[in-house]
Order: C-alpha cells, then sequence, then structure tokens
C-alpha cells in the first residue's frame, strides 16, 4: 500500500511538472484569461471595475477644479503655451472612461494591450525554448527523487521480498521513462536515470540508505525541490494577479491625472503595466536559457551525475528577484522616458 501511495505520488504530483513545464508560461495565462474578460468586458455595468470607473470618474471631476485653476493662472498670467497644450488632457479623461456599451475605451485598451504583451511573452517563450528544454530540465531536476519514492519503501525488506518490491517498483518506474521518452524521444539523461534504477533492482545482496541516497537522492531533497517548483508556479500567477489588480486601479490613475504636476499618475499606472510585462518575459527567457545549458550540458552526458538542486533554487528564488529588478529598472526608464517626451512635447505646442 505504501508502495501505491508513493508511485500515485509519482505519477500525479510530478506528473504535473511533466505536462505543464513548457506550457507553464502559456498555461497560467490562458487561466486568468477569463478573470480579465468577466473584469474588464462582461456585466460592466456591476462588476468591480464599473465601481473602480465611478470612482475615477469622481476622482476626475475632483482634479479638474485644480486643473482649471492652473489654467486660469496661466491665461491671467499671459503664459499661453501651457494652457494650450494642457487642454488635451481633460478630452484624453473624458474619452477614456466613457463608457461605449461594451465596457470603457480604458477597459478595451487595457484588454487590449494585456493581449498584446501576452502575445510577446508566449512568441519569446516558443522561441527561446523550441525544444522544450525548460520542462525537461524540471523533470531532470525531480526524476531521481521520483524513482527514488518508488523504490526506497524496498530498502527496509530483506531477501525475496525485497527483490519483489524492486521489481514491481522498477515495472511502475517503466511508466514514467515512457512519459518522457514520448514527450522528448530517447534522450541520454532518461537512459542514465533507467539505469540508476536497474542497478538497485538488478543488484545483489542487501541495499543500504547511503546506495539509495548516492544513486536517486533523498526524501527530503524531494520535499525542497517540490517547492521550489512550487515558488516558480506562485511567482508567475502572482505576476498576473499584480497585472490584473493594477488594471483595475487604471481608471483611478486616469481620474488622477487632470492634477497640474509634471508626473501624471496614468504614466505611473502605465509604467506599472509594463513593468510587470518584462518581468514575465524576463522570467522566462531565464528559464528557457538556463534549462537550454542543463539539457544540452549534463543532460547530453551519460557519464554525469549533476545535482539540479542549484536549478531549483536558482529558479523558485533568484530568478524571481533577478526579473523583478530588471522590470524595475526597465519601468523606471520608461517612465522617465514617458515624462520627457510630455515635457518636449508641451515646450513645443
Amino acid at each position: 500500500m505504501q508502495l501505491d501511495n508513493l508511485i500515485i505520488f509519482a505519477q500525479v504530483g510530478i506528473t504535473d511538472i511533466l505536462d505543464n513545464g513548457v506550457t507553464t508560461a502559456q498555461s497560467i495565462t490562458e487561466s486568468w484569461d477569463q478573470q480579465w474578460i468577466d473584469l474588464l468586458q462582461n456585466n460592466n455595468s456591476e462588476n468591480l471595475y464599473a465601481a473602480l470607473t465611478n470612482l475615477g470618474i469622481f476622482f476626475a471631476v475632483g482634479t479638474l477644479l485644480f486643473f482649471m485653476v492652473q489654467w486660469l493662472r496661466d491665461v491671467i498670467h499671459e503664459d499661453y503655451s501651457r494652457p494650450i497644450s494642457a487642454l488635451i488632457w481633460p478630452f484624453i479623461v473624458v474619452l477614456l472612461l466613457t463608457n461605449t456599451g461594451n465596457g470603457s475605451v480604458l477597459a478595451n485598451l487595457t484588454l487590449g494591450v494585456r493581449n498584446f504583451l501576452n502575445t510577446v511573452n508566449q512568441q519569446v517563450v516558443t522561441t527561446a525554448d523550441a525544444n522544450q528544454n525548460y520542462q525537461q530540465a524540471l523533470n531532470m531536476g525531480v526524476a531521481e527523487e521520483v524513482a527514488g519514492s518508488a523504490l526506497r519503501p524496498c530498502q527496509s525488506l530483506t531477501g525475496e521480498q525485497q527483490n519483489q518490491c524492486l521489481v514491481k517498483a522498477r515495472e511502475k518506474t517503466e511508466i514514467l521513462w515512457q512519459e518522457y521518452r514520448n514527450l522528448y524521444g530517447d534522450k541520454t539523461w532518461i537512459n542514465r536515470l533507467e539505469n540508476k534504477v536497474n542497478q538497485i533492482a538488478y543488484g545483489t545482496g542487501s541495499i543500504s540508505e547511503n546506495t539509495f541516497n548516492s544513486l536517486l537522492g533523498s526524501t527530503v531533497q524531494t520535499s525542497i525541490k517540490n517547492f521550489l517548483v512550487s515558488l516558480q508556479y506562485a511567482f508567475q500567477n502572482l505576476i498576473e494577479a499584480t497585472m490584473l489588480l493594477i488594471a483595475a486601479l487604471g481608471p483611478l490613475a486616469v481620474g488622477g491625472s487632470l492634477l497640474p504636476i509634471a508626473g501624471k499618475p496614468i504614466f505611473a499606472w502605465l509604467t506599472g503595466f509594463l513593468s510587470l510585462a518584462i518581468a514575465k518575459i524576463s522570467f522566462n527567457i531565464i528559464a528557457s536559457l538556463t534549462a537550454t545549458v542543463i539539457v544540452n550540458g549534463p543532460g547530453e552526458n551519460a557519464s554525469a551525475d549533476p545535482d539540479l538542486m542549484w536549478f531549483m533554487i536558482f529558479m523558485g528564488i533568484l530568478a524571481p528577484i533577478v526579473s523583478l529588478l530588471l522590470a524595475g529598472a526597465g519601468g523606471f526608464a520608461v517612465f522617465n522616458a514617458v515624462s520627457n517626451t510630455t515635457s518636449w512635447t508641451r515646450e513645443r505646442i
């Protein structure tokens, strides 16, 4: 019974990685698609976005008073360059917050930008990971622990009972190897892992715990690696959730953009949206490139015995941090560029 439970763990828990590895970015994005549609388009007169749009209109009316005070003061002082260029902002705010019957213009533009960014992201993933290297690297990192979880219960047995247990465990791990081959072909790393299992299953004499650990890793590593893989998925879902939150706050940023200040809230809002897209794309590029190094390096070396814990740590912890740092730097550059462009335009209109 214990062996069957571990096999179920191997075939269900880790099969999520096997099935979703390379399509993780796409599948996570698709799972959030309906949330975006429900928020920005469906039942737009009743949902959360409609309430926030009404609040944004309230902000726009309030900030319009400050805008008119500044505008009239510039006219009184005969500074006509700023009033003329500033007149465009009330029209932009009204246009974006107007409900066309199928959601506001801002809602449709936000959804369109999100779909465009996801298309770019998926093109990056498809191009950079055409050989499913990210999926292979994940499976290389956990396959030893999966096989070990199937074989290790046999270690406490002796004699014929142990032999029968090992044979049954080997037969069940063959299902895993076959799934790998169906996905990736006859790869060197698959054959190497299969040979490790065969060494134990067809070995003679008592099998010590050290033998299992040296060939298949420890049970603690299995839990740690699964946790780190979950961190990767959590980070990608966090990016999607944060992008949706920023999209929902769009009407407030637009409504506050009539304030007579240099840094318009709409620019900060747009910068945050683009920064998260940069973080998502950066993470997928890092994942694809790092996985390619593993698959084309130790993955093709029959005599190699790589410990891929570093890859799990890198993808679960370090890659998200690097992606967010790049997103922050990129967002800061975008915000400065937009602000400088606005100043340059205002000086010439």
